[in-house]
């Protein structure tokens, strides 16, 4: 699986007010986009990218967090034009969100 990396700083100086999931950056995108999201205490996340077949292709991350807004890079040079899902676990909140990618 293709990591992510989080983006320099990765905690955006936000305090959030509870957990979202938002929508990636560009979308539809080109080689890689951005994923981000807010965690309003410390937890246990995993974000990872689906393919249209439900088949997992990325794991960007699975680990603890503390409080705040992260951003991972999502680099899909290696893989296929068409749509995909990412989604956030945390112990409380999953959310799916969708996004294209046209090459």
């Amino acid at each position: 699986y293709e990591m992510g990396f989080p983006v320099p700083g990765d905690t955006l100086n936000v305090m959030p007010m509870g957990y979202f999931l938002h929508q990636n950056y560009p979308n539809p995108f080109n080689a890689s986009t951005r994923i981000s999201f807010d965690l309003p205490q410390q937890d246990n996340a995993s974000l990872k990218v689906y393919d249209v077949t439900g088949r997992l292709v990325a794991t960007l991350f699975d680990g603890r967090l503390n409080t705040g807004r992260y951003e991972f890079i999502w680099n899909a040079k290696n893989f296929s034009s068409g749509v995909y899902f990412y989604k956030l676990n945390t112990t409380g909140y999953s959310k799916v969100l969708k996004m294209v990618l046209i090459k």
